[in-house]
């Protein structure tokens, strides 16, 4: 393998094909498929003839490889559990089994060896995240808690051979482990030389985008949103709200962020309380960046929740202000999933309010300091993240249907927006929704653009048409109240009077009558109703 002209990740050495337990004849340049297979290269590395799927997965099993992930997953899971059951010295030790960092081993071994490791208590002194952070993404070992959930000075790291001398196997990976949380025990003790507060006019050397400015500036507008925001959703936190933002961006500039991108916000909180700054500041600082996937943790807090709304809608505003929108194959800036934590926090905590108003103060916030062009980005943003609304909405069961009745009324306070999709859901197995439905579609096509709705009585001149107005001004009556206070589903109860009223009217009423005065009036009251 080598002398041709194909590229792959591996040496393809040898080449297994059945079909029906008959070989399948072929060849990748020199390499000539066949029925033989190798195990473990280094336990078991002689040949396998094998004859079909089953016995495939049975042979190589005796040979120290197990072929299936899902077998393969299930034994990772049982060996961390095992050594650490047997070699912890801790009766009440579990080994922290992350879900991400199972697969990612399942996948780095054919098959699992467990070794129980230990690192000195000293290294405690760390917040747990760092040393979580320290074991999963830079060795793939799985930390381990006592019964209380307390992490202990213990790692177990999994072989992808069998391990003749557990001490000496266990003191390899403690001696490399040892070097890195060295490392993260300097940054900590370096970082804490210097205040977040202290930190903050540094992130003006840091480009948030090359047109939208410094992550400073970024920093200054994100503030002044949190202001607007606690204001409008809980005025006692504007003070909190405004702090938080202004520090949430300044663990950017610490080593231990700049070692592990993936504690931004976790160290903020961490500097934050060790600064002296307040419990719902330091947590603020840490959940703006959540939920960090589409199905992640929101923030617990109302200050958190504030500081992330204020912090996406910047990034969305700023983004298509300039023209950086996500394409079909490109999202750079990731504003699908900047859109979708956004509501996701909005719904979340059932916050009603304007989304346009809020993208209206957010562009505002660019000023003329960035050459922004303002143009219809709002109603380009809100169409945006409206798509994704109906998608995340479609993905979770609700009917396409339904949801886009709703939004093709109006998009813009999320939380109404639902109620009205849930009103319609709820109903809409009632036997006489679809005919009222049929019949709003008929009135629709009837109208067309007309948009007057006043109606002269006395132009009312047959029975049908008086009995359509008047029940149209009871249920009106009925229905505004419970709209204001968005009852939607008692309010899609009371209209569902008009069903007899509005089949009558179809079948006795002339709309395009010849009179100009009384078509008009009729279409009028159909599109008043």
């Amino acid at each position: 393998w080598g002398r041709g002209q194909i590229s792959f990740a591996r040496p393809i050495l040898w080449l297994l094909a059945l079909y029906g337990g008959e070989v399948v004849d072929f060849s990748i340049e020199e390499t000539k498929s066949g029925a033989v297979t190798r195990g473990h290269r280094f336990m078991a590395p002689a040949e396998i003839t094998v004859t079909g799927f089953e016995d495939y997965l049975e042979r190589l099993r005796q040979h120290s490889v197990l072929a299936d992930p899902v077998e393969r997953r299930a034994a990772v899971i049982a060996e961390v559990s095992r050594v650490v059951r047997e070699r912890a010295g801790n009766e009440g030790a579990e080994p922290v089994l992350d879900e991400k960092l199972v697969d990612q081993v399942t996948f780095l071994v054919e098959i699992p060896w467990g070794v129980c490791g230990s690192f000195d208590e000293k290294f405690l002194e760390l917040p747990e995240e760092v040393l979580i952070t320290s074991m999963r993404e830079h060795q793939k070992y799985f930390p381990v808690t006592d019964s209380d959930g307390k992490l202990l000075p213990l790692f177990v790291a999994v072989n992808n051979t069998r391990i003749a001398d557990r001490e000496l196997a266990a003191n390899g990976h403690q001696r490399v482990l040892r070097a890195r949380l060295e490392d993260g025990l300097f940054f900590f003790h370096q970082d804490r030389k210097k205040t977040l507060a202290d930190r903050r006019q540094d992130l003006a050397g840091i480009i948030f985008q090359n047109k939208l400015g410094t992550v400073l500036e970024k920093s200054e507008r994100i503030a002044a949103l949190a202001a607007e925001l606690a204001r409008e959703l809980e005025p006692r936190s504007e003070e909190d709200a405004v702090r938080a933002a202004g520090l949430a961006k300044c663990d950017l500039l610490t080593e231990m962020v700049g070692e592990f991108p993936s504690l931004q916000g976790v160290m903020g909180r961490e500097y934050a309380l060790i600064d002296g700054e307040n419990e719902v500041v330091a947590q603020a600082i840490r959940e703006h960046y959540l939920p960090v996937r589409a199905d992640g943790d929101l923030p617990a807090t109302m200050v958190g929740a504030i500081v992330g709304i204020a912090d996406r809608i910047d990034t969305l505003v700023g983004c298509f202000g300039i023209g950086e929108r996500p394409t079909g194959t490109t999202d750079p800036f990731g504003l699908r999933r900047q859109a979708l934590g956004l509501l996701h926090i909005i719904q979340g905590r059932n916050l009603s309010l304007s989304l346009r108003s809020l993208a209206g103060k957010a562009l505002a916030g660019y000023g003329e300091a960035v050459a922004i062009m303002a143009g219809d980005t709002v109603d380009q943003l809100l169409d945006f993240i409206r798509l994704r609304f109906e998608n995340d909405l479609i993905a979770a069961g609700t009917r396409p249907d339904v949801i886009m009745a709703a939004t093709a009324v109006a998009f813009d306070d999320v939380v109404e927006c639902q109620a009205r999709i849930r009103a319609l859901d709820n109903i809409r197995g009632r036997e006489q929704f679809p005919i009222l439905a049929g019949s709003f579609k008929r009135i629709r096509n009837i109208i067309k653009d007309n948009r007057q709705t006043a109606v002269d009585e006395n132009l009312l001149s047959h029975g049908a048409e008086k009995k359509l107005y008047t029940t149209l001004t009871a249920v009106a009556d009925q229905a505004g109240p419970l709209l204001r206070n968005r009852e939607y589903g008692r309010a899609l109860e009371v209209m569902l009077q008009m069903k007899e009223p509005v089949d009558c009217f179809f079948d006795d009423v002339m709309v395009m009558v010849d009179d100009p005065a009384v078509r008009q009036n009729r279409l009028n009251l159909l599109t008043a109703f």
